[in-house]
């Protein structure tokens, strides 16, 4: 019996001429075409990611005050710090709580208060507020309400919060008129004129912007009048004013009384009063400038305030740096996560 050659032994019949009892041959997969991401999802993961990577640069910025206000804040007395802790969570609260109280419509509170945490994460990296807003836009309009109303809302937040501040300064000054020595603290010559030029320039900036800018004047006439609505329906809501005036004036209440906090845990002579004060003082006059979550001028302000009521110098700074490790490094990785987390569930 003679073999055949390798190139003479039959093959597998081809599929067109098998019989129909021959056993089908698998074929091999055909690879899928690559595909790039939409842009939609490539926006998710870069904001997802975004929040990580600001507080990765502020930390390589500003590590000097967080090291110098937490080794500070090691000898201190622990029960007026978890006082602090305490306080502080109860601002995140009542920022929430302002926030409902600029719109009519009832927000879900947990994601609000989830949302505000996130927001004071974002708050710390922009500044004057934009980050915070940016968040709190973003949240409104996943809730339904249209992007008119809702930049309504930041914008009556955005000019309750200073009215009522002076408020509650002006009662605090009616209240204990010796505390404030006005010779130390009220702006003389150029300071003076420096703090009202730079408003005039900015409402001249604002009426020129609107006057020759035809495109900005149609929406902000139209955000304007928007405003004046929801403003009008939200005051005939009893438990929108006390939301929104009564949150608005407790907010620099429970900021200050963080701050009264760190300075008893380390010793320092003022009372409570006096440090609500000199916080209402400082954050009124240097408030407007716009620096990533008041840190800068309110800080110097507030320092220079306390110590012109008789603080030490030492003790007036590291209460304030360990106002601001508490207020803003220690829930700031916490926050950002959790901004990650609602932009990765898309709600903002």
């Amino acid at each position: 019996m003679s073999l055949l050659p390798l190139e003479d032994i039959p093959g597998p019949l081809p599929a067109s001429t098998a019989g129909p009892d021959a056993t089908p041959t698998t074929s091999a997969p055909v690879p899928l075409p690559f595909r790039l991401p939409s842009a939609a999802r490539l926006a998710t993961k870069v904001l997802t990611l975004l929040p990580l990577l600001l507080i990765a640069v502020w930390a390589a910025v500003d590590w000097r005050a967080m090291y110098a206000g937490t080794a500070r804040l090691a000898a201190a007395d622990p029960w007026w710090l978890l006082a602090a802790f305490f306080f502080t969570c109860l601002g995140w609260g009542t920022a929430a709580l302002v926030r409902q109280g600029a719109v009519p419509e009832r927000l879900p509170t947990g994601l609000l208060i989830a949302s505000q945490f996130a927001a004071g994460a974002a708050n710390h990296a922009l500044p004057a507020s934009i980050g915070a807003h940016a968040v709190t836009l973003r949240f409104l309009q996943g809730r339904g309400i249209p992007l008119a109303r809702a930049t309504a809302s930041l914008a009556l937040y955005s000019l309750v919060r200073p009215i009522a501040k002076t408020i509650v300064l002006l009662a605090f000054l009616i209240t204990f008129p010796e505390m404030l020595s006005f010779g130390q603290l009220v702006p003389r010559g150029w300071s003076l004129v420096l703090a009202f030029g730079g408003l005039g320039a900015a409402l001249a900036t604002a009426a020129v912007l609107l006057t020759f800018v035809r495109p900005l004047r149609r929406p902000a006439l139209r955000c304007v009048r928007t405003a004046l609505t929801d403003v009008r329906q939200l005051h005939t809501m009893p438990s929108r004013i006390l939301a929104l005036w009564g949150g608005a004036a407790a907010a620099p209440v429970l900021q200050a009384t963080v701050i009264f906090s760190v300075g008893a845990s380390l010793g320092m002579p003022l009372s409570w009063a006096q440090v609500v004060l000199a916080f209402l003082a400082a954050s009124t006059a240097v408030g407007a400038v716009p620096a990533p979550g008041g840190i800068g001028p309110v800080d110097a302000a507030t320092v220079f305030t306390m110590v012109a009521f008789g603080a030490p110098m030492d003790l007036a700074t590291a209460s304030v740096i360990g106002y601001r490790v508490l207020t803003v490094w220690v829930p700031l990785l916490p926050g950002a996560l959790m901004l990650s987390a609602l932009v990765h569930r898309k709600v903002l």
